[in-house]
Parts: structure tokens; C-alpha cells; sequence
């Protein structure tokens, strides 16, 4: 059996991964887990995998700065790297160091990674596991950055898009990400919860909510929050409304909660913030 490495941030991802699998089957077997780059490294020195299936971006190392590493230090572990739409700098150097191929997160089913398995389990097979089918480190190989790699590059450049999230300047490239911002720009008023959106993109519900999280830096429901209160600001100021109205116009159905949401946000009441605003006009 072929030995395997996980490395993956988001737990759920990399339990996702190896569920969906019979790796068994394929000739592997999982040895072994790592949440970050840094912990992957150790468990690589001591135990070196056939195989590591590595997210690229991670906290403490990043997938390409373990590859690179892993390669320094004489270690001939194959590696596929995973990564979400956008990242294809990322890959282009993964590739250049010598990944022998990259899923995206997004459209990753199981024929598509055992498809890349068996491709590995061939290499492995033939190579004796011993050697890897890749150049030195430095040694950019042009076909190394296939064709469907370039696709990537184009499908990141049209999918980027500058965004105002909750009042900060932020670039998104993420499609589903920049879908679900969108939504809630138009329907921000709306009954809108985690899963109605991985409803709406059509994801599962925890990846939703994670890869929300990973690209903007905040939860999916506390972004919401943000742009409702938002919007509740400029009705306050703008308009002689009662609270509770403005509230119900924003998407808060109870009172108590609009005022409990706003107060954590602003550190002041709606009454207050419309005081205070309007007294220092």
C-alpha cells in the first residue's frame, strides 16, 4: 500500500476527503493527518508518505512553501495539491516544484480524484516509489503548468472582482463567494441563512460556511449582520422612521434583537446612534 499524508486546514475538507474515497482500492492507505504545513513537515521527517494530498493555502506554511521544503531536504514524496479558484499563482509554483497535479475545492468529486490517484499509483508503481518523476527545485519545466492549469489562470481573472465588504476594501475571487455577497447586497432584507445560500450555489452547507470564512475573513452571518446594520445606519440618519420599522425594513423580524446586534456593532443603541449623529449636525 501506497502511504498518504492529508494536509489540510479545514477539518471538515480533509474528513471529506477521506470518506469519499476507498483508498484501499486504489493501492493507498491514509498513515496519517496534519492541519497545517509546519506540523506536515515534522510528520514527513519522520515518516516520509508516498503520497501528499496538501491544501495550498494554510496557516503556519503554506502547501508550496511544504513542497519546496519537503524537495530541500531530499524527500521524494509525490504531491497533488488542493486549492480553491484564484490561487493559480500558487499553482504555478507548486507545479514548477514539482507537484505531480491540483484539484479544485469547488469541483472536486470522486472521479476526479481517483482518476488523479490511479494516475500517482501508476508513477509510484513504475518509479518503485523511490524517485520522483520531477525536476530540481528551480528547474521550471514549461509543460509543467498544463493546459487546464492556464484555464484556471483565466477562469481566477474573470471571476475577480473588488468588493465593499461591510464598509472595508476587499478583493474576492472566489465565484460562489462573490454569488452569496451579491445576493445579500440585493436581498440583505430577506430571510438568509448559511443554508440557503449553500442552497443557492449549490455546496454543501459546512464547506459554504468555512470557505465564506477563509475568503473574507469573517462569518457568512456576521457579514449579514454588518451590511444590515449598515443599512439601518442610513435609515436612521437619513429618514424620521421608528426603530422597530427600521429594523423590519432591514431584515431583523424582533425588536430586541436589531437593538442587540446594532449596540455589538456600533456600541451604541439605534436611539443613540440617531441622537448622537444628529445632534452633531
Amino acid at each position: 500500500m501506497w502511504k498518504v499524508l492529508l494536509v489540510e486546514d479545514e477539518v471538515f475538507v480533509r474528513e471529506s476527503v477521506r470518506e469519499i474515497i476507498a483508498w484501499e482500492e486504489l493501492g493507498f492507505t491514509v498513515a496519517g493527518e496534519a492541519g497545517n504545513g509546519g506540523e506536515a513537515l515534522e510528520m514527513i521527517r519522520r515518516d516520509p508518505p508516498d503520497l501528499v494530498l496538501a491544501d495550498i493555502v494554510m496557516p503556519e506554511m503554506d502547501g508550496v512553501e511544504l513542497l519546496r521544503r519537503t524537495r530541500e531536504e531530499g524527500y521524494h514524496s509525490r504531491f497533488i495539491m488542493l486549492t480553491c479558484i484564484g490561487e493559480f499563482e500558487y499553482v504555478r509554483q507548486a507545479m514548477e516544484y514539482g507537484a505531480s497535479n491540483y484539484i479544485l475545492k469547488l469541483s472536486m468529486s470522486v472521479n476526479s480524484l481517483r482518476d488523479t490517484l490511479r494516475k500517482v499509483s501508476t508513477e509510484l508503481a513504475r518509479d518503485g516509489g523511490a524517485e520522483p518523476a520531477t525536476q530540481e527545485i528551480g528547474e521550471a519545466n514549461p509543460q509543467a503548468v498544463s493546459a487546464s492549469a492556464m484555464e484556471l489562470a483565466a477562469a481566477s481573472a474573470s471571476a475577480a472582482s473588488n468588493l465593499s465588504l461591510a464598509g472595508t476594501a476587499v478583493s474576492i475571487s472566489h465565484p460562489e463567494v462573490c454569488k452569496i455577497i451579491d445576493y445579500i447586497a440585493e436581498h440583505y432584507a430577506q430571510d438568509i441563512t448559511v443554508k440557503s445560500m449553500a442552497q443557492y450555489v449549490m455546496m454543501g452547507e459546512n464547506y459554504v460556511s468555512a470557505l465564506f470564512k477563509k475568503k473574507t475573513g469573517q462569518t457568512l452571518i456576521h457579514y449579514l449582520h454588518r451590511i444590515r446594520v449598515e443599512k439601518a445606519q442610513e435609515y436612521l440618519l437619513h429618514t424620521d422612521l421608528p426603530v422597530h420599522e427600521i429594523g423590519q425594513r432591514v431584515g431583523f423580524i424582533n425588536d430586541n434583537y436589531f437593538i442587540k446586534i446594532f449596540k455589538r456593532l456600533t456600541q451604541q443603541t439605534p436611539s443613540k446612534y440617531r441622537q448622537w449623529n444628529k445632534t452633531a449636525e
